[in-house]
């Protein structure tokens, strides 16, 4: 690069950082949001069903009955309600008061004696569909739990007739946190790098100062760097908030390496950080130009790249769709690397998406730059 023009660049990039640093909001939505939404998400989003208010119906208590509704009581998914009968117990479920009930009938302990099965009453309130088939499962856990400390107990062996061996591979733990916190982190980046170069330029115009820049002897690369350089920047520090939180707060797992995490990282910036720079072109408003780049970037990026909703079980045409939003190979790679590991096949893919969208992008931003006013 000639000395003149390396001297222009660092001139940009003093201004812009300058402004950067007067400006409360652009360090706000770097610095603070991101502590801001793992929080929420780490704290107060979870898949997991616990707690659950459930209503226990036992007709003619007994030895085995009464074992069993032992069972909920020591359980960490539920708060068990004993309730006189089904009556009363109905009554509390459709008042949303308990989200199921189990109803063991007055035949409960003769029938096991027997060695008959007993049959068990379950009802499930469906409204929330996840909801409902996570207590069925929970409730199944416990009666086959139930029925293997019986058997062991006196003496016999549970004779299923199916055998399950269970493994669960990348999150032993089942803990939602795990997947859920490299996804926020995807969001994160989205809102760093698109909301905050969003206004950039459209604030430029809004100011007056665009025209200044434009009868300089800068070029369009020179401009676009000038403007890319501190906010890439920004949100790397925002990325390095993340990341420490992840791991020291929620204790998230970090299998996959970390240069290769910043790597795919700052490709992902760099397409965050075009998005928003040609919207901030296209859009000399900052009002419309922020809105835009909520309505285009962070929506698609919470929605449709697989940060909560499973991709596959969406429609088809949303499934395309879903293949235009950045953030999907992002969520991708990180969920890879936190949980997985270095698995070459993923990070090569998703990392070609992104490059070709970053070039698009930044392609898109450097013709809609004229050195002309309009």
């Amino acid at each position: 690069m000639k000395p003149g023009r390396s001297m222009r660049l660092v001139g940009l990039i003093r201004k812009e950082w300058l402004q950067v640093m007067r400006d409360p909001s652009s360090l706000a939505i770097a610095l603070v949001l991101p502590l801001v939404l793992l929080f929420i998400f780490g704290y107060g989003v979870s898949l997991d069903a616990k707690n659950i208010s459930i209503a226990l119906v036992v007709e003619q208590p007994g030895s085995a009955s009464n074992a069993f509704a032992a069972s909920f009581y020591h359980s960490p998914y539920f708060q068990p309600r004993q309730m006189r009968n089904m009556q009363e117990a109905e009554e509390a479920l459709q008042r949303a008061e308990v989200q199921g009930i189990v109803w063991l009938r007055s035949t409960f302990d003769a029938d096991y004696l027997s060695r008959s099965n007993p049959p068990i009453g379950v009802i499930v309130n469906g409204v929330d569909a996840n909801t409902a088939r996570l207590v069925d499962g929970y409730i199944q856990g416990i009666w086959f739990g139930w029925l293997d400390k019986q058997a062991e107990l006196s003496g016999t062996q549970l004779k299923p007739p199916l055998q399950l061996e269970q493994r669960i591979w990348f999150n032993p733990e089942v803990r939602s946190t795990d997947y859920l916190v490299p996804g926020v982190v995807a969001v994160v980046m989205t809102l760093i790098g698109s909301l905050l170069t969003a206004l950039v330029i459209a604030r430029e115009w809004e100011r007056g100062t665009m025209e200044t820049l434009l009868v300089t002897r800068i070029s369009v690369i020179e401009l676009l760097a000038g403007k890319l350089i501190p906010y890439f920047i920004l949100g790397m520090a925002g990325l390095f908030i993340s990341l420490v939180m992840a791991r020291i707060l929620f204790a998230v797992p970090m299998r996959g390496s970390l240069l290769l995490l910043l790597a795919v990282s700052a490709l992902f910036l760099l397409v965050a950080l075009g998005m928003g720079l040609a919207i901030s072109t296209l859009f000399r408003s900052q009002f419309v130009a922020a809105l835009v780049a909520l309505v285009v970037t962070f929506l698609p990026a919470f929605l449709l790249s697989g940060f909560i909703f499973d991709i596959r079980s969406m429609p088809l045409i949303i499934q395309g769709i879903t293949r235009l939003i950045a953030a999907r190979y992002y969520v991708a790679m990180l969920q890879t690397l936190f949980l997985v590991g270095d698995v070459g096949s993923i990070m090569l893919i998703n990392s070609l998406y992104l490059a070709l969208m970053a070039i698009f992008f930044l392609a898109i931003t450097y013709i809609k730059t004229d050195k002309r006013l309009d």
